[in-house]
């Protein structure tokens, strides 16, 4: 799913007031993407071709017993509005995530306190977030397209785990380690790293292992960032390029593409979180391949709370286009992989749906994201296929904590990972 942040990005419970520090966190049910919708009404399609239509997944491969498993780390939602209450619980009662007082207690309190109203921005998107589908679907064709290029580690099955929503990481290692793989590559699905979320997932899994044996005769190795991914790039161009398509000629050249990403708390960037900087690296890259031909801005969705965070935010900077007279923009989800709720509900319902609505004649689309585009596919194998015929197992950036980094659990991860990881022979 999407870029999410930690408590101490946002949050100092000794110097912010008890209610302050409830308001603050309204920001948690943006860690999934989980801001209230501004008009309450029923709406299940996307206008974006391809975004929201359900995925039709492969031949199941759970038979398959692998040489090498991929292991898809992300986010993850809830798959029907009756899985959010849990999901929201995960996530408030996690310190990894964020650092509450009495955690046990006001954790559960807000969980309960926002169900109803996540609940009902899910149903207005279909009754649930189509992350896992797209993610199998992503999973099984990669895997299938490495079978074909990398015959010598076949074969390939893959395994997803998310953070806070079924099927999570600890219950996906466990199936992993039935199977027993002689190889694991934990990849990411994050291609801009960032601690609060590739971050958090590596640490999850160290944290699972710290309390078990480590699985017998299985080598690991991790792919942690891929923001340069030359395919990547051009997925995203491509996606552009079909929706410049769509307005008229004597507009085209002027329509503004809005690169939109999650944003991230300001003390985060300060302590020197790589994410921005990747990020920003993905937009030059799909802009070479656009030839520069088209006016762009970096912009930033999700912020909530009253801290500093990155900007321009998304809404704000299309309403300043619109004063100096600028009518017509694409979208374009630039750090997120495939279809979810900041897709299908922030930009699609609040921005290109609402925000449309409340600034008069305004032309405004959205790319979809990479999702099951032949060439993100191609690209994703690419890397993987790479990366285990490589040297590196750890990316040596990985190993490197933050210049100002203050969680020492990410210090004993990093080094636990650095410890383990191993190509096989």
């Amino acid at each position: 799913m999407s870029f999410r942040t930690h408590s101490e990005e946002f949050l100092d419970p000794e110097s912010i007031p008890l209610s302050q520090i409830v308001l603050n966190l309204i920001h948690c049910i943006c860690i999934a993407g989980l801001q209230l919708p501004r008009h309450a009404r029923s709406i299940a399609g996307s206008s974006v071709p391809g975004a929201q239509a359900k995925p039709e997944p492969l031949p199941n491969q759970d038979s398959i017993r692998p040489k090498t498993a991929i292991l898809m780390l992300n986010m993850g939602g809830p798959q029907t509005t009756d899985e959010v209450g849990e999901y929201l619980l995960r996530i408030m009662t996690d310190r990894d995530m964020i650092q509450l007082p009495v955690q046990g207690t006001l954790g559960p309190y807000i969980a309960r306190r926002r169900t109803a109203d996540v609940m009902k921005k899910y149903s207005e998107i279909g009754g649930g977030s189509p992350i896992l589908k797209w993610t199998k679907l992503q999973g099984d064709l990669l895997c299938k397209k490495l079978d074909a290029i990398s015959p010598k580690t076949a074969p390939h099955k893959p395994y997803v785990a998310f953070r806070y929503a079924n099927p999570l990481t600890e219950k996906t290692l466990e199936d992993l380690e039935k199977d027993g793989p002689q190889h694991t590559v934990v990849f990411s699905q994050y291609p801009q790293y960032s601690c609060a979320t590739s971050g958090s997932s590596f640490n999850a899994i160290f944290t699972h292992y710290s309390k078990r044996p480590m699985p017998a005769g299985m080598s690991w190795s991790i792919i942690d960032r891929w923001a340069t991914n030359l395919k990547l790039a051009k997925v995203f161009a491509d996606r552009i390029s079909n929706e410049l398509g769509k307005f008229s000629e004597d507009v085209r050249k002027d329509v503004i593409i809005l690169f939109s990403a999650h944003s991230l708390p300001l003390k985060a960037v300060n302590r020197g979180d790589p994410y921005p900087s990747e990020v920003g690296a993905t937009v030059q890259l799909v802009m070479d391949q656009l030839g520069h031909r088209n006016p762009y801005s970096l912009v930033w969705q999700s912020k909530v709370g009253p801290l500093p965070w990155l900007a321009p935010f998304t809404d704000d900077a299309i309403k300043g286009y619109v004063k100096q007279g600028k009518r017509n923009f694409i979208l374009v989800p630039i750090a997120f992989v495939n279809e979810h709720i900041e897709t299908l509900h922030e930009l699609d319902i609040e921005y290109c749906h609402d925000l449309q609505k409340e600034l008069g004649e305004l032309n405004i689309k959205r790319a979809p994201a990479p999702n099951d585009h032949p060439l993100f596919i191609e690209g994703m194998a690419d890397i993987v296929k790479s990366h285990l015929e490589g040297k590196t197992a750890v990316n040596p950036k990985f190993l490197m904590r933050c210049p100002h980094c203050v969680n020492e659990r990410c210090n004993s991860s990093k080094q636990w990972w650095g410890s383990i990881c191993k190509l096989p022979a």
